[in-house]
């Protein structure tokens, strides 16, 4: 039974975090952390930084997978990137005098509007705004999707799918493209940094990582088989539920 709790259970975990995050472009700490302070007993600092082990991994498969299925704009993506880090350097900065139990109830109810407008539009059969930025604007995105990052951690993955779909006409997979590549180097970043200060179990972290190395790309397959409606719908669903955890144990 140690064993299993010790070995096989973070695999199982692992791969079922990664092939999630194949399919809906997230490196899957959002699930992973609690499941690791409630199953495992880990404070909280360190859960973020076991996940991040498990997240840097699965996010370099997923966006090379995305990419090789739907190629990312290079110079756009890469003005996307340099906005989100920059966001996130700063937002970072600032978080540090607010609560942080606060920031993620306040998030939580920005994600469940998003998530009820991304489900009401599904309904209607067509996109509720009739707001259409050119797609040139695309990398601004990345300022919001950077500033969730710095200011909670985590969000900037999940912020701008919905964004990009709703205000820039982007397929649900290619704004799931896009999040990757906004999220990644802030999440290499944030795993050099626990890792100097000692807050990430290694050995956990890399069962998780090769456990959601084996799944990842097969739930990049799905998201790329998947009706644009059903895609949006599921990941719309998974907001739902995230809005939901962070509104009620902050």
């Amino acid at each position: 039974m140690t064993l299993f709790l010790s070995f096989a259970l973070p695999l199982l975990i692992g791969a079922t975090l990664g092939f999630a995050g194949g399919i809906f472009g997230i490196g899957g700490g959002i699930i992973a952390i609690p499941v690791m302070t409630a199953l495992f007993g880990m404070d909280q600092k360190l859960a973020q930084g076991t996940a991040l082990v498990m997240m840097v991994p699965n996010l370099s498969i997923a966006l090379w997978r995305y990419s090789q299925r739907q190629p990312l704009p290079r110079w756009r993506t890469v003005l996307l990137v340099l906005c989100a880090v920059s966001a996130t350097t700063l937002a970072a900065r600032y978080a540090s005098s607010l609560t942080s139990s606060e920031l993620r109830r306040y998030f939580g109810l920005f994600l469940l509007w998003l998530a009820i407008h991304s489900l009401w539009g599904l309904r209607a059969g067509r996109a509720r705004w009739s707001l259409h930025l050119p797609e040139s604007l695309i990398p601004l995105v990345g300022l919001v999707g950077g500033a969730c990052q710095g200011l909670i951690s985590i969000g900037g993955g999940m912020i701008t799918p919905p964004i990009l779909v709703s205000f820039f006409r982007q397929t649900q997979a290619m704004a799931q493209g896009f999040a990757l590549a906004l999220v990644m180097p802030s999440s290499i970043v944030a795993l050099l940094t626990f890792a100097q200060a000692g807050h990430v179990d290694w050995t956990m972290g890399v069962l998780l990582a090769l456990g959601g190395a084996l799944t990842v790309s097969a739930g990049v397959r799905i998201a790329h088989r998947l009706p644009e409606r059903r895609l949006r719908l599921a990941f719309a669903l998974m907001l739902v539920a995230t809005a939901l955890w962070m509104i009620v144990f902050g």
